[in-house]
């Protein structure tokens, strides 16, 4: 069997896991579908040479454990913001010197946006707040879109788009219909 049918079958799961997580209520069930759509993606990125995706899934899987049991870890303690920033980030260099990405101005740019987007998301996780996954969300899915493109994600460029319409409309249904709810009282 083909590694890139194999790789993109891997994204279009993690695609569906992903969609399901904006349309929770309940933060441990964020990251439930979060933890599974991290470590799908993680193999869908590594399968297709996309190195810097692959560890940031990776860590991402482990953020989603932690914030999960925040009550045994205090998941929402500045060091661990600070942990997992430091992970991310240190993802970026080994891109380039442990893994052998093509280290061009063009390479730069393009594998640093999901580093952003991460640290954006373990932000909102930190907040505790479905409404704040969703809102910063809108922040973090155009990144991960622009490195998807790059990487060839078949699955994963459709997860950012969908994830994008799921935000909006976890928003509409969620945040702004609660809204309206509460000015009606």
């Amino acid at each position: 069997m083909d590694i890139e049918i194999v790789a993109q079958a891997f994204g279009i799961v993690g695609m569906i896991l992903n969609i399901i997580v904006f349309q929770q209520k309940k933060q441990k069930n964020v990251l439930i579908f979060q933890f599974f759509a991290a470590l799908t993606f993680a193999v869908n990125y590594l399968l297709l040479g996309a190195i810097v995706g692959g560890l940031l899934n990776i860590v991402g899987a482990l953020r989603s454990v932690v914030f999960y049991f925040e009550d045994k870890t205090k998941a929402r303690a500045l060091p661990w913001l600070i942990v997992f920033a430091v992970a991310f980030g240190v993802s970026y260099p080994l891109t380039f010197l442990a893994f052998g990405t093509d280290p061009s101005a063009k390479n730069f740019i393009i594998e640093i946006l999901p580093v952003i987007a991460m640290i954006i998301a373990t932000v909102a996780l930190r907040a505790g707040k479905s409404k704040t996954v969703r809102s910063l969300g809108l922040i973090s899915s155009p990144m991960w879109l622009v490195y998807n493109c790059f990487s060839g994600s078949i699955g994963a460029i459709a997860s950012e788009i969908l994830n994008l319409t799921s935000i909006v409309v976890g928003i509409i249904r969620l945040d702004l219909k609660k809204n309206e709810e509460n000015e009606k009282k």
